[in-house]
């Protein structure tokens, strides 16, 4: 549970392998702010300007901060990348000294800051409260004491600004750095994508312009380094189908990260967070139009001298003339944002890596079998109604941290299909050999979609039939679950047996709960809690119909397990905004052997290494 904490007090910070971890700093205020920090010795004093990562400098070892004012940012921090001489990292944010940005942090909501996990688990915030004519603030501290990282909330305003915040810390020429921010965020220096280490001082970031101070607060994910976007189209001007001329191009990996598979992961959910606060903003705006409407046309109404008549007719036009203005606005704004999405989404697609592609990418074509995890898979698509044409890809982290089922209520073959090419996606993202499956069809009906698995010899053990094979292959995966938790509490993980295959293993259950008694029904649902934890994954193609005999018994399995369909189906929902998106699986193109083709790679690196 995150702690919330408030000025003084300190919380530890969670240990990565080595003692430390990568975090995140995620900012919210009540206005565009500028996000600094700086590397501190034990004493907290600043060695010189090149401990200090601001907008035009944002690259630091083990530190990456945004290049422009926004209203919520967040960054990047590796404890584990500092250098032994750093004890603190500070957290400063300042106001932008650009014409319309308010006065002081005093008149603006409070600024937030929360410490993440890179999963978005939250470990500590601060809500810096209090403040009144400041107009920069050291919000937190990071601090390494015997060996051990903490969080302190600090909420030390300044009202002499940015340049008296620096001087504090002990900043050589700190009113002259303090310009030199103020003026990278003004003239928007443009971003880099390139990881820590920090580059060169002085060599040219590439162009990207950057959201200038005082201008309109951007809803734009923060982890992303996209342009900023036009200026509102003026009512009645149709919009561009494609981004502004002059705005740069997007890029693929245009995100904060420590390798490229990184970068085009925060990208894709930075897509994924845009769409959504896009749809949001313009759905907002259609329902202020119709209520205004409904408004004004009440207060027709309630008055007796304009409710018929040529001006009551008039005002009656004149209102709806408003809401059709309002709602071209709204349209114009969307179709924008939409277009510029449009264009990142042609640019990211042919640059994911096989994990992330979908089946007719020719990224496939060059598939090896990778030596390490990938941070995620692809599972399918998602679009909302007001865009239909574009799809973001749907993301899940590796490894799987809840078992998945298909619904086969509307079609149970394309669902076993659908099944397979999940198992074969998941088994061309991992390395050779850590990665099994294993299959239960009771009664065979899975026999024609499993012919990629069983020919190629990715299945090494065919799918067991029968309720004397059902039993026995769920107790084979309950007895590995016990053991390898017995010997994780235990601190023992040298003693399991050493015919145990350590492997991440998928169970791939067709026609649940066919074949299947109470004994057995009770494993699967200890499987679906406990086994994500030791490497034990569920994928069930089931329609939740065929096992209403049990009642309520099976609810907490159906609300554990991630659903999907095999058809396209809006059921699922952003934790942004909750839209209802429409999910699509992913389709192997007709005629295409893209799936058998790279199961053989797997079989055949399997056999090379002898695994």
């Amino acid at each position: 549970m995150a702690a919330e904490l408030v000025r003084g007090q300190n919380h530890p910070l969670p240990a990565g392998p080595e003692g430390a971890g990568r975090l995140e700093i995620r900012v919210t205020a009540g206005t565009p702010v500028v996000a600094v920090a700086t590397l501190g010795d034990e004493h907290g004093r600043v060695s010189g300007t090149e401990w200090i990562a601001h907008p035009g400098s944002p690259h630091l070892p083990g530190l990456e901060v945004s290049q422009q004012a926004a209203a919520s940012h967040r960054l990047a921090v590796d404890l584990g990348a500092l250098s032994e001489d750093v004890h603190r990292v500070h957290v400063l944010l300042a106001l932008p000294t650009a014409a319309g940005v308010p006065a002081s942090f005093g008149v603006v909501a409070a600024p937030h800051v929360a410490v993440t996990t890179l999963d978005g688990a939250e470990v500590a915030g601060f809500t810096i409260t209090g403040l009144g004519p400041e107009t920069a603030v050291v919000a937190v501290e990071l601090y390494r004491r015997q060996g051990a990282w903490k969080v302190r909330a600090v909420g030390q305003g300044y009202a002499g600004g940015l340049a008296a915040m620096l001087l504090d810390q002990g900043v050589p020429e700190a009113a002259g750095l303090a310009a030199g921010i103020h003026d990278a965020v003004a003239k928007g220096l443009a971003r880099s994508v390139a990881p820590p280490p920090r580059p060169q001082s002085g060599s040219p970031a590439s162009s990207s312009a950057a959201a200038t101070a005082g201008g309109p607060i951007s809803y734009q994910h923060p982890r992303r380094h996209t342009a900023p976007q036009a200026p509102d189209l003026p009512p009645g001007r149709p919009a561009d189908a494609a981004p502004p001329q002059g705005a740069p191009q997007p890029v693929a990996g245009d995100a904060s990260g420590w390798t490229m598979e990184e970068r085009l992961y925060n990208q894709v959910w930075g897509m994924f967070e845009d769409l959504a606060r896009t749809a949001a903003a313009y759905r907002s705006a259609v329902d202020f139009a119709e209520s205004r409407l409904d408004q004004e046309l009440d207060r027709l109404l309630a008055d007796p001298r304009t409710r018929v008549g040529p001006a009551a007719d008039a005002a009656r036009d004149q209102a709806r003339a408003k809401q059709a203005d309002l709602m071209d606005q709204a349209r114009a704004v969307l179709d924008r944002d939409l277009a510029q999405l449009r264009a990142e989404s042609e640019v990211v697609e042919p640059a994911l890596p096989p994990p992330y592609a979908g089946w007719e990418s020719p990224v496939w074509h060059g598939y090896t079998v990778p030596m390490e995890v990938p941070m995620a898979a692809r599972l399918g698509n998602l679009h909302l109604p007001e865009t239909p044409e574009l799809r973001i890809p749907l993301l899940v982290r590796l490894p799987l941290e809840r078992g998945l089922w298909i619904d086969s209520s509307q079609d149970r073959r394309l669902a076993m299909e659908i099944a397979v090419t999940i198992a074969a996606r998941l088994l061309a993202s991992y390395p050779v050999g850590d990665f099994s499956v294993h299959v239960i069809d009771p009664a065979g009906t899975g026999s024609a979609a499993l012919t990629p698995l069983t020919e190629s010899g990715t299945l090494r053990v065919p799918p067991a039939a029968g309720a004397a094979g059902v039993a026995a292959l769920i107790g084979r995966m309950t007895e590995r679950v016990d053991l390898v938790q017995m010997a994780m509490r235990a601190g023992a993980p040298d003693s399991l047996p050493v015919d145990l295959d350590t492997a991440e293993q998928l169970l791939i259950v067709n026609d649940f709960p066919y074949g299947f008694d109470d004994r057995t029904v009770n494993q699967l649902r200890y499987l679906a809690d406990e086994g994500p934890s030791v490497g034990v994954h569920l994928l069930m193609v089931a329609d939740r119909d065929d096992a209403r005999a049990y009642g309520p018994v099976l609810d907490p399995l159906w609300r554990s397990l991630m659903r999907l369909t095999p058809t396209p189906e809006d059921h699922l929902a952003d934790p942004w905004v909750g839209h209802a998106w429409t999910y699509e699986p992913l389709l192997v193109p007709p005629g295409s052997h893209v799936v058998p083709q790279v199961l053989r790679q797997v079989a055949a690196a399997r056999q090379a290494y002898g695994r």
